[in-house]
């Protein structure tokens, strides 16, 4: 829906007409979210397929969804259960406000150097808890869901404060992002949110926390922000954002490849070299090369970290030269060889 007089009487009166059609479709509407400011609608549908859950909307009013996915209970729940709707089944939030369907995820990508890494995770699960979050399965990291974007961010706080106490044993990167359940592409709730998060993480610099300015703005506006906590952020505009995008394409790519340097970056993002390095320096804080390398040295602990790949076998699956040169870079990175590495957690599994 969406037009100029969009508000959530006009959903309501829209909602009445789908479930006076809905039987006819085999299909049962459940709960719906409006954000008027955004002019967005979700609903929760239970049917037989998309093509009858389509059909409802366009027998009722002739409104057409842009986007229509499939959900398992569980999903649901993580992201979008909590909460009410009221008697026209309009989804409200614990304390009763409309539920405008939108969540602040939060992504922590974890490097462990020590082996404290299940320590660490389970005081990260308590602080999400305390801070109104639900935590999300997702491999090899950890990902929570917020309603209030003022939460996501004072959680944001208090894992940055857990990390503090484990300093030089693990690293972190850590991102949110406010993003709606369902994008006009896609088969997953918050598909697009959830992958820019990931990208963020992959490019973002160690122990720091990125946010979207949206985020940061929504914060504000619940008054619900422990005033500490921004100083700690580093706040992405849309075009650092979009550029940051682009980096990650070309990189993702790119990277594997053997000789992979910065002219080949500035070339494939259409820019000059100069505008590449003052871009992501005030970013990341790295140059071009410094990033291409960080990104393939994480990549290879995460592999030695599964134990099913070689020293080689990473060192030339990541793009380096040569077993030597990856060696020399890894140690001088983490301060361990990539053998001892792999050993660390060969003794945690056994």
């Amino acid at each position: 829906m969406d037009s100029e007089d969009f508000s959530a009487e006009d959903v309501v009166k829209a909602h009445m007409k789908d479930l006076s059609v809905q039987d006819r479709f085999g299909v049962r509407q459940i709960k719906y979210w409006v954000n008027v400011q955004a002019k967005t609608l979700f609903c929760l549908m239970e049917g037989p397929d998309r093509e009858a859950c389509n059909e409802v909307h366009v027998q009722s009013h002739g409104q057409t969804a842009c986007n229509i996915i499939e959900v398992n209970d569980d999903e649901f729940q993580l992201f979008l259960g909590e909460g009410s709707r009221d008697n026209t089944d309009l989804a409200q939030t614990l304390s009763g406000e409309m539920d405008t369907g939108y969540r602040t995820l939060m992504l922590v990508q974890l490097l462990d150097l020590a082996g404290t890494g299940n320590q660490i995770g389970t005081e990260l699960i308590s602080c999400v808890n305390s801070n109104c979050g639900n935590v999300i399965p997702f491999p090899g990291d950890l990902m929570a869901s917020f309603v209030h974007a003022s939460d996501a961010l004072n959680c944001s706080y208090g894992v940055r404060k857990i990390f503090e106490q484990y300093e030089n044993r693990c690293e972190y990167r850590m991102a949110l992002f406010t993003g709606r359940p369902v994008d006009e592409v896609g088969r997953e709730l918050f598909e697009s949110t959830k992958k820019r998060l990931d990208h963020l993480c992959m490019i973002g610099n160690i122990n720091k926390t990125y946010v979207d300015a949206d985020t940061l703005q929504l914060s504000k506006k619940e008054n619900m922000l422990s005033e500490h906590n921004s100083k700690y952020l580093i706040i992405l505009s849309k075009t650092a954002f979009n550029f940051l995008e682009d980096l990650f394409r070309v990189i993702e790519n790119k990277q594997n490849q053997t000789g992979f340097k910065s002219h080949d970056l500035h070339s494939a993002m259409g820019i000059s070299k100069s505008q590449l390095y003052r871009k992501l320096k005030a970013i990341t804080d790295r140059s071009p090369n410094q990033l291409i390398q960080e990104i393939k040295l994480r990549n290879a602990a995460q592999k030695l970290n599964s134990g099913a790949f070689s020293v080689s076998e990473v060192a030339y699956d990541a793009g380096f030269n040569s077993p030597a040169y990856f060696t020399r870079a890894f140690k001088s990175r983490f301060g361990m060889l990539p053998s001892d590495y792999t050993k660390l957690f060969d003794r945690l599994k056994s």
